[in-house]
C-alpha cells in the first residue's frame, strides 16, 4: 500500500514538474516574442551602477513627481490617464524604481532611505530641480512623507493618490512566503495561464492606445513580483514605522481616498477612517472622498486632475 501511495505521490509531482516546464519554457518564448515592445518610453538614467527609467513630460510652474504603489509593474503607463490631463499647466515625471517597467531589477536592500536616494537621483540625472509636487499612490505615500520630513525644501506639497500612511502598516499583515511564492509564479510564467490577468485598471481606463496596452502586457510579464518589488513590501512596514516616528510634514495635503476596494486589504469604513485620521493630523489638508477603487487614477482621473489644478492654483 505504501509503495502505491509513493507512486502516485512521485507521479503526481512528475506532472508538476513537466507543467513548470512547459510554463517556462512557453514563458521564455512569449517574452522573445514581446522583446520589439520593452523599449522605454521615457529616459533611462544611470543610478548606482543600474539603469532607471524615468519620463517627463509638459511644462510650467510646477513639477508633479508621480510616485507608483508596491507592484505597480508599468508606473508611466499606469498613471497615463491622469498626467495626460495636466502637462497643458503643469511638468509631470514619473520615476520607475528598480524593478518597475523599464528600470534594471536589481536584487538588492529596497529600505526607505536607499529608495529615496535612488529617486532623487534619478530625478537630478534627468535635468530636473526640486521643489516638487509629490503625487504618490499607495505604499508610496510612506516615501513621500518621509521626503518631505527629510528635505523639507524639496517638497512644497503632497497629492495623495489613495496613499497609505503608517497607520495603515500597523495592522496590515505582511507575508514574506506569499510574496515570495507568488515571485516564483510569475518569474515561472505561471501567470501566463490566468486569462485577463494582465488587463489592468490602466487598460481598462480606456487612456491607453492598441500599441500601448500591448507595451503593457509585455511590461507585465516581466515587472510582476520583481525581487525589488518583494523587497521593498518586505521592508515597508519598518519604513512605515520610521515615519510615524518623525512629524507630519508641515506643508499642503491634497488626498484623494477610494473606498478601499481593489488592493488596500482594508474595508471601506477602515480605510476611510485611517485617511481622515490622517487628514485631521495635517495643518492644511483636503480630504477627497471617491466612490472608486484603489487606482483612484485610473477611474476618476477627469475629477482628480481638475481637483489638482485648483489645489495648484490656490
Amino acid at each position: 500500500m505504501m509503495k502505491k501511495v509513493l507512486k502516485i505521490i512521485a507521479a503526481f509531482c512528475g506532472i508538476v514538474a513537466l507543467l513548470l516546464v512547459i510554463c517556462a519554457v512557453n514563458h521564455q518564448i512569449q517574452r522573445k516574442r514581446e522583446e520589439p515592445l520593452f523599449s522605454p518610453l521615457g529616459q533611462t538614467v544611470m543610478i548606482d551602477g543600474r539603469q532607471m527609467s524615468v519620463y517627463v513630460e509638459g511644462e510650467g510652474e510646477h513639477t508633479l513627481v508621480f510616485l507608483s504603489g508596491g507592484g505597480t509593474c508599468s508606473p508611466i503607463l499606469d498613471f497615463k490617464a491622469l498626467y495626460s490631463q495636466l502637462t497643458d499647466t503643469c511638468q509631470i515625471a514619473v520615476v520607475e524604481k528598480f524593478g518597475y517597467g523599464f528600470s534594471d531589477v536589481t536584487d538588492k536592500s529596497r529600505d526607505i532611505d536607499t529608495v529615496l536616494e535612488h529617486t532623487r537621483a534619478a530625478l537630478t540625472a534627468a535635468g530636473l530641480k526640486a521643489p516638487y509636487v509629490l503625487c504618490p499612490h499607495s505604499m508610496s505615500g510612506i516615501e513621500a512623507l518621509y521626503w518631505a520630513q527629510k528635505y523639507p525644501d524639496e517638497v512644497s506639497a503632497i497629492v495623495g493618490l489613495d496613499m497609505s500612511t503608517p497607520a495603515a502598516y500597523e495592522k496590515l499583515n505582511i507575508s514574506g512566503p506569499l510574496l515570495r511564492l507568488l515571485q516564483f509564479a510569475a518569474s515561472a510564467g505561471i501567470t501566463r495561464l490566468i486569462p485577463g490577468l494582465s488587463d489592468s485598471y490602466a487598460i481598462q481606463s480606456g487612456a491607453l492606445s492598441e500599441h500601448e496596452e500591448a507595451v503593457y502586457r509585455a511590461i507585465f510579464y516581466r515587472r510582476t513580483m520583481t525581487a525589488d518589488m518583494v523587497n521593498e513590501t518586505l521592508c515597508v512596514k519598518n519604513s512605515a514605522k520610521l515615519v510615524s516616528q518623525g512629524e507630519i510634514p508641515s506643508i499642503p495635503f491634497l488626498l484623494f481616498c477610494s473606498d478601499g476596494s481593489g488592493g488596500t486589504g482594508f474595508s471601506k469604513e477602515d480605510w476611510r477612517a485611517i485617511q481622515s485620521e490622517f487628514a485631521a493630523e495635517c495643518a492644511d489638508a483636503q480630504l477627497v472622498e471617491l466612490d472608486c477603487g484603489h487606482y483612484v487614477h485610473d477611474f476618476e482621473y477627469e475629477r482628480i486632475a481638475a481637483e489638482i489644478k485648483d489645489f495648484l492654483n490656490r
